[in-house]
């Protein structure tokens, strides 16, 4: 990847981060200001808002709601079910039309053809993915030995966008160690696509940069001042 190529794909995940997450995560964001947005334990939002702030007037109660659900929950749903855009829109160049398979490249490291399939994070994946990642890997295989191809286990890799080795879940380590198909994560990853090590930290600090151009943080307030006003905060407010 030469600089002009790398210039171009830094941009684009940055762009992509704009436009499919953070207006998105906007969005959700707003609809806080009405209570029916949360299930209201009423034993819990009390002793949470105290746990945060010392008090539990209904500002706190409120906070104590909308900061999980922004900065946890909402954000991080949305990157995940949204890898699929990401793999469309930002690593287009790569993308494959192999079932099962989101994008192919020749690994800047060993140089193989990799045929991979793009996670999110070290924990996006659930008991039944792993089989299903595992067929599809195995179908590829059966069907490059029918068109004359020499295709083996290290020639399908999950990529995972972010994180690193040790955070790996049992899920992604089942899919090395029970079915021997590599798992790669993070920079490592990035290496292997871009060839480029910096890649990885070039990315990130690209995508942040999102945030310093979109400040949130008075319309939050905001949120939170209309969603302490609810009939449900003030009661639980005035019974502490």
């Amino acid at each position: 990847m030469n600089s002009d190529e790398k210039t171009q794909l830094l941009l684009r995940a940055k762009e992509w981060f704009t436009e499919v997450i953070a207006i998105n995560h906007i969005q959700n964001t707003r609809k806080l200001i009405n209570i029916s947005e949360f299930n209201v334990n009423p034993f819990l939002s009390t002793y949470l808002a105290n746990f945060l702030t010392g008090n539990s007037d209904p500002l706190s109660i409120a906070k104590a709601l909308v900061y999980p659900r922004v900065l946890g929950t909402s954000i991080t749903t949305s990157f995940g079910t949204n890898i699929q855009k990401f793999t469309t829109e930002v690593l287009s160049a790569f993308g494959s039309t192999t079932s099962g398979i989101d994008i192919e490249f020749i690994d800047c490291l060993d140089g193989q053809k990799k045929y991979c399939q793009l996670k999110a994070g070290p924990n996006t994946i659930n008991k039944d993915d792993v089989e299903t990642i595992a067929g599809h890997f195995k179908d590829v295989i059966n069907l490059s030995r029918t068109n004359n191809l020499s295709l083996s286990f290290d020639n399908m890799i999950v990529g995972i966008i972010y994180g690193m080795e040790n955070e790996l879940s049992g899920h992604y380590n089942r899919i090395t160690t029970q079915y021997h198909f590599p798992v790669k994560i993070g920079q490592d990853f990035w290496v292997r696509l871009t060839g480029d090590h910096n890649f990885y930290y070039e990315l990130i600090k690209s995508i942040s940069e999102v945030a310093t151009e979109s400040d949130f943080s008075n319309e939050l307030k905001d949120v939170i001042e209309k969603l302490s006003q609810s009939e449900i905060i003030q009661s639980l407010s005035n019974n502490t």
